[in-house]
């Protein structure tokens, strides 16, 4: 501290009577002769001792100012609390109520329902401006828009399900989770130091039972896209997956899964870190779990990403959602070697539910409200709620082997074919055509010569697509026979 008036030292001093002033409260002076840790209130003033007249005192000194980083609001929880929240697991989150909600978006096989629509509300418009009544016309426009709608999702081809199932409305994994469980808190990280947005997972509370709940994430806007990486998980979210995992797997929780990517991400950074490494642990892992798992489908299924946390006692999946092994763009490319095949691709993929519930891959499909999830979020996740709970009930009662046998199984039986039986050469030939089993053809008759036997190729040896026991069946098949073989 410089005194720079000429008075005694403090020390010398009497007792203060007051202390006031016209400059409290403004800012100090810059001087580099001194640094205190004063209050900016004691900026000037005059010191007053006893007996004496007044003395004027001047304090210079410096304060040093540090930039503190801006804390985010939202984390851990508001500092100002909300009491419309149910509880303070919600502040948990970062999921919040998005600020503007989505606009409706209408798909292309979906014009005649707009225009239809456009119809409707200038018939409403013309009704305020004249005062005239027309009840009875809007009502038959509505009448008409529904069936309309409800004709056009009866007749959805596979490439308009997959338009569905990559609407940007449509309730993406925490939407679900929180419409349906009565409490849920998200668990983070992988332990290894990462945690992944794009896999979200955590432990919620249905009908007073808890499980561990784990999915995909997609954004609802473009801001949340890019925090969520639209949805495809890096190597180590599948880790904090598998950590998850074995977390329920010790404590008896049983395992639910919702499928919503498509597929996973396949940068560089993802391939340094492992990608089909952590995959093929999580493959590996799931098949040995004891506590049963049942795995949703509510958008797309890509791949190994969809697979890497799809491996589960009972999959289920949403009417318009899609499931496949390659995207049908990609598949496209490479098949066709252009995009403009996605079409084609799509029909050849066979990536919708009922198609999948044929070849067994499917257990369940999941009614969605006309015109698809995105037309009524709360219905959605009522139904996959009701559908699970009908699984899970019959799961947790079966012992650990029988489900990770039942798990196995249904996993191998897939992708298998049934070798027709050989049929009694007298039989077949009296058969119609529609009547003999396919892919077995007419044996020669008893009458016949060497002569013309040798001539149509056949021998006692039987030829390559005859298998030796009479009987003929599809290339494909004896190739998956020899490949067996070797």
């Amino acid at each position: 501290m410089s005194v720079c008036s000429p008075i005694r030292a403090a020390s010398q001093l009497p007792a203060v009577r007051s202390l006031h002033g016209d400059a409290l409260g403004q800012s100090l002076k810059s001087s580099n002769s001194v640094s205190l840790p004063i209050p900016k209130a004691l900026s000037a003033g005059q010191i007053l001792p006893a007996g004496t007249g007044p003395q004027k005192l001047q304090i210079q000194a410096k304060i040093l100012k540090t930039k503190r980083a801006p804390r985010d609001p939202d984390y851990p929880w508001p500092d100002k609390y909300n009491a419309e929240e149910k509880g303070f697991l919600a502040f948990l989150s970062k999921f919040k109520d998005v600020a503007k909600p989505a606009k409706p978006m209408a798909l292309p096989f979906e014009k005649p329902l707009v225009d239809l629509e456009k119809k409707i509300d200038e018939v409403r418009q013309l009704a305020d401006k004249t005062g005239m009544d027309f009840t009875d016309q809007v009502q038959e426009l509505q009448d008409k828009y529904e069936q309309l709608k409800r004709d056009i999702y009866e007749r959805i081809t596979p490439v308009q399900r997959l338009s569905v199932a990559r609407h940007p409305n449509r309730p993406t994994f925490l939407d679900h989770v929180l419409n349906m469980t009565d409490k849920w808190v998200e668990l983070h990280g992988d332990r290894g130091g990462y945690d992944d947005p794009a896999l979200v997972c955590g432990i919620g509370r249905m009908e007073g039972m808890s499980f561990m709940f784990m999915g995909h994430q997609k954004g609802r806007n473009t801001k949340e896209n890019i925090y969520r990486n639209f949805g495809m998980p890096t190597p180590n979210g599948y880790r904090k997956a598998l950590r998850m995992m074995r977390h329920a797997d010790h404590h008896g929780l049983p395992i639910i899964t919702f499928v919503d990517t498509p597929g996973a991400y396949a940068g560089v950074t993802a391939e340094e870190l492992g990608q089909g490494e952590a995959i093929a642990h999580n493959l590996r892992e799931m098949f040995g779990l004891k506590v049963p798992s049942v795995s949703v489908v509510i958008g797309e299924g890509g791949s190994g990403g969809a697979l890497a946390i799809g491996c589960c006692n009972k999959m289920l999946m949403l009417e318009n959602a899609v499931y496949f092994v390659a995207s049908p763009e990609a598949c496209a490319a490479i098949l066709w070697k252009t995009a403009a095949a996605a079409p084609k691709a799509t029909e050849a993929l066979r990536i919708t539910a009922d198609q999948l519930q044929k070849l067994g891959v499917v257990d369940e499909i999941i009614p969605e409200p006309l015109g698809g999830a995105h037309n009524d979020h709360m219905a959605t996740s009522l139904a996959i709620k009701s559908a699970i709970m009908a699984h899970m009930k019959d799961l947790v009662q079966k012992d650990e082997q029988r489900i990770i046998c039942e798990r196995v199984g249904k996993f191998r039986q897939m992708g298998g074919f049934t070798v027709p039986p050989k049929v009694d050469p007298a039989r077949q030939r009296a058969l119609k055509k529609r009547d003999r089993p396919a892919g077995q053809s007419i044996p020669a008759s008893p009458s016949s010569t060497p002569s013309s036997t040798a001539a149509s190729g056949s021998s006692s040896l039987g030829s390559p697509s005859d298998n030796g026991n009479g009987a003929t069946y599809p290339s494909s098949v004896v190739s998956a026979d020899a490949g067996s073989r070797s």
